[in-house]
This record gives structure tokens, C-alpha cells and sequence, in this order.
């Protein structure tokens, strides 16, 4: 998306191309995340032990957490960025030398900032005659 956005700047193009791609992220991400919950243990993004209800045996000895398919829930409901930084916690991924975060985690949180920054900066924008309202306005 970075990616998409610097060539857009290049280009000149003002145009909102972010609504175009979240559909296909959010299927790509599902897809992939199925395939991290078919793929078990192997590839390491798998959930912490857990006796609640929900969690799956992954063929090691006892129910996890199925962290993948929270990923699916999460992105589905359009909550990915805090979802991803929270699920991280309950991972078996070390976080940075004196952050106490994975880098996913960092991303996350730089993610999150971000979007609070345009959300805060486009409410207090003027709206020009004629132009329709911010979508956002903070409490």
C-alpha cells in the first residue's frame, strides 16, 4: 500500500484508491491465514495453550489458542491494526530489545497513530461550500 501511495504522489494522483484495495486484502489475509491454521505448527503463528472452549488441539499435546482464525474474525471486522497488536501478546514471538513489542507490534502501533492523525487532522479541516463533511468527527 506504502508502495501504491508513493507512485500515486509521483504521478500527481489525488484520487482515494484506499476503498479498492481493502476488499482484496481482506480476502488475501484470509486466505493466508487459513493456510497458516492448515499448515499447524510448522510455521509458528500459532496461539498460546488454552482451556477455553474455542481452542483447537494442533496435534502437539493440547488445545491453543486458534490466533489465525482471530486474525479472519478481526480483519472481517475491519479492526486488523489493534487486533494485531493485541494478538501478538499471546504469541510465542519475542519481542525487541527494549521495547517489549514484536516489530509486527511496532508497525501496528505506527499504523494506529497514523490513522488517528488523519482522523483528528480531516475532522478539524473546514468544510468548503458546497463539499460534503468529514466522515469522522471526534467525540
Amino acid at each position: 500500500m506504502l508502495g501504491a501511495e508513493l507512485t500515486k504522489k509521483r504521478l500527481g494522483d489525488t484520487a482515494s484508491s484506499g476503498d479498492l484495495m481493502v476488499y482484496p486484502l481482506i480476502l488475501g489475509m484470509g486466505l493466508g491465514r487459513t493456510g497458516c491454521l492448515l499448515a499447524g505448527l510448522e510455521d509458528g503463528t500459532y496461539g498460546t495453550a488454552s482451556a477455553l472452549p474455542w481452542a483447537l488441539d494442533l496435534d502437539d499435546g493440547g488445545p491453543r489458542h486458534p490466533t489465525n482464525l482471530f486474525e479472519i474474525l478481526f480483519w472481517l471486522l475491519s479492526t486488523y491494526l489493534l487486533f494485531r497488536l493485541l494478538v501478538e501478546f499471546i504469541k510465542p514471538t519475542s519481542p525487541l530489545p527494549g521495547l517489549g513489542l514484536a516489530s509486527i507490534q511496532c508497525a501496528c502501533v505506527a499504523g494506529l497513530l497514523y490513522y488517528a492523525w488523519l482522523w483528528l487532522t480531516d475532522a478539524a479541516r473546514p468544510v468548503a461550500a458546497g463539499a460534503s463533511a468529514p466522515i469522522f468527527h471526534p467525540a
